[in-house]
């Protein structure tokens, strides 16, 4: 089962969430700034659990750090069995589980968070009796209290720096994908977000793929096996014809094959002197 990342707001118990593909932090940050984004505010702290991508040592992890920094707020880490800090999150997760799942079948994490999508407004819509009134709209009262989002998005995702093999795929988060083979050997630089893996070579695009959520897939591009296919023949016909060039001797060694101003050189022979040298 793929996490869910759910987010709910201290003051009015307004709720939002997503399905990701992973518990890497780079993927739980993406999942953040999605949901944070939604809203159009963030709060001034952000409670989490200890979480092993965000604070599984008992320090802020050095993305989180980054991601909290950049939206001038911080990360405040749940003290260790401390079941009643994250009891708001509890609360909702165990309304999602009661009143969202039950009934429902979904083809793919696509279809799961589309239905999601379409309930969430519905669950922040109804009366909450701890706080006598409907999230959404004591959403607008908490508004003027929440941080402005920075002009500058946050790093989330998931990234490496990798040399491309001779096999022309990358792997990320367990899945490989295909590269433009033309840069085998060169270093290329990965990214994953939540929708898209995309490979840069150089600050050029050689590879965009819709990001696969399955584990130990393979996803080709068919323009690069085309083009692989195309390299493999040439390579072949190139080496059909260092082969034929080649001369051997009756015992089966190959001949040293020397170039003719090789042998000018070692017997001092110049069949182009210099316009100097003749007017002399």
């Amino acid at each position: 089962m793929l996490p869910v990342l759910v987010m709910t707001l201290a003051f009015s118990r307004f709720m939002t969430a997503v399905m990701i593909p992973s518990r890497q932090a780079g993927d739980i940050l993406a999942g953040m700034w999605l949901l944070i984004q939604g809203v159009g505010r963030v709060s001034s702290t952000l409670l989490w659990d200890r979480e092993s991508a965000i604070g599984g040592t008992g320090r802020v992890s050095v993305p989180a750090a980054t991601f909290a920094g950049t939206l001038a707020t911080r990360i405040r880490l749940a003290p260790p069995r401390d079941a009643e800090f994250k009891g708001m999150v509890e609360r909702t997760n165990g309304f999602l589980e009661t009143s969202f799942l039950p009934g429902r079948s979904f083809a793919s994490p696509a279809d799961f968070n589309a239905q999601l999508g379409e309930w969430l407004p519905y669950a922040n819509a109804r009366t909450v009796r701890a706080i006598q009134g409907r999230p959404v709209d004591l959403l607008e009262a908490e508004y003027p209290s929440l941080l402005v989002l920075p002009p500058v998005a946050p790093p989330v995702g998931l990234t490496c720096r990798v040399r491309l093999g001779r096999e022309y795929y990358v792997r990320m988060d367990t899945v490989d994908y295909s590269v433009d083979p033309r840069v085998i050997g060169r270093f290329v630089d990965v990214t994953a977000t939540l929708d898209t893996v995309t490979v840069h070579c150089d600050g050029q695009l050689v590879a965009l793929h819709r990001r696969c959520w399955a584990k130990q897939a393979v996803v080709t591009d068919p323009v690069h096996k085309a083009t692989a296919a195309t390299l493999r023949q040439a390579f072949a016909e190139n080496r059909q014809r260092r082969a034929a060039a080649t001369r051997y001797h009756a015992d089966g060694h190959a001949v040293t094959m020397r170039a003719l101003p090789d042998y000018d050189a070692l017997f001092g022979v110049d069949f182009n002197p210099s316009t100097e040298a003749s007017n002399q």
